[in-house]
């Protein structure tokens, strides 16, 4: 069996490369029309319309029942203040320490355990096995925000989380927050180094491209990625060789499977080749939080604090 990590390194290779798959450029949240007279629920902004990944989504009344299948909008339900609602969340959300965590899988979804929950709304970023027309059969609202290509895109997912969960205001406020945050880091990022990396989904060793949602995270701090060059990049999630890594040689790495995997500049030293490699003679081997590194929510910003923070090291030795 391999390590929990290669389950994410499915997950991206599935999951993100197909991320936004169905969701239009643009999406909005908007009031939904209606000719009823309800006030508890106009006052809340409700009914509202999400243009979600499958398509226009109304949903009715602010929901109090929420099953969440996908780890990155769990953090989101929270980070935009409806954790409250949340009743139930899938087996791989692990933030907020709070989140309702339960056997509930968002890779193989059980409509039966799911329905079970009585939930009036699910979040999910995956259309496994068509549980939303399985859940829309059986009368219960689907939200589908697929992984997020740019950060646009998951500034755009918050948003709309929000506006479906009746927390428009913390969203709005959330994402401020990280554009601010990010276009700080960007500006501060000395730029001028020229300095390439080499970021490693697990010890296969997968990669990813500047192409991917993780790629365009590093590019705003001006790294050139080593994967952009290698066989069969176009994916943008290659398997690259030991024997690539070396030749190549990046001024920094930046490892993601830490946790799973127990990668570190120790276990990359042990590699053929690899003891020889800049990153790991000058110290530039960064351990990230595989799950912060891993999710398109609000944490973003703490992944891009780390990547600049290495930067900037990198840039004073």
């Amino acid at each position: 069996m391999r390590p929990v990590r290669t389950v994410f390194a499915g997950a991206l290779l599935g999951t993100l490369v197909l991320a936004g798959c169905g969701q239009s450029s643009g999406t909005t949240a908007t009031p939904a029309p209606t000719t009823s007279s309800a006030p508890a629920a106009a006052g809340e902004g409700f009914p509202v319309t999400i243009e979600a990944g499958n398509g226009q989504v109304t949903i009715d009344k602010k929901p109090e029942r929420i099953v969440s299948l996908s780890a990155s909008h769990t953090e989101t339900l929270f980070a935009v203040g409806a954790g409250p609602q949340v009743i139930a969340v899938d087996d791989r959300s692990n933030f907020p320490p709070e989140a309702p965590k339960t056997d509930l899988s968002g890779f193989k979804p059980n409509v039966e355990a799911i329905v079970a929950k009585k939930p009036d709304l699910v979040v999910v970023s995956d259309d496994l096995d068509n549980v939303v027309a399985e859940l829309g059969k059986v009368g219960v609202p689907v939200l589908l925000e697929p992984a997020a290509k740019t950060l646009d895109e998951a500034y755009e997912e918050i948003a709309e989380i929000g506006a479906a969960t009746g927390n428009k205001a913390k969203a709005d406020e959330v994402v401020t927050g990280m554009r601010a945050a990010m276009d700080k880091l960007a500006a501060e990022a000395p730029k001028d180094k020229k300095l390439t990396y080499y970021h490693e989904l697990d010890q296969t060793p997968y990669a990813v491209t500047s192409q991917t949602f993780i790629g365009q995270v590093y590019s705003i701090f001006g790294l050139t990625n080593i994967a952009d060059k290698a066989p069969d990049a176009a994916g943008g999630y290659p398997k690259l060789s030991a024997e690539f890594v070396a030749q190549t040689d990046p001024d920094l790495i930046f490892l993601a499977d830490v946790k799973c995997c127990a990668q570190n500049k120790a276990a990359l030293a042990e590699r053929p080749g690899w003891a020889k490699l800049s990153a790991v003679k000058n110290d530039q081997v960064v351990e990230l939080d595989d799950d912060v590194a891993s999710r398109w929510g609000p944490r973003i910003v703490e992944f891009a604090e780390s990547i600049g923070a290495a930067v900037a090291k990198a840039g004073t030795s």
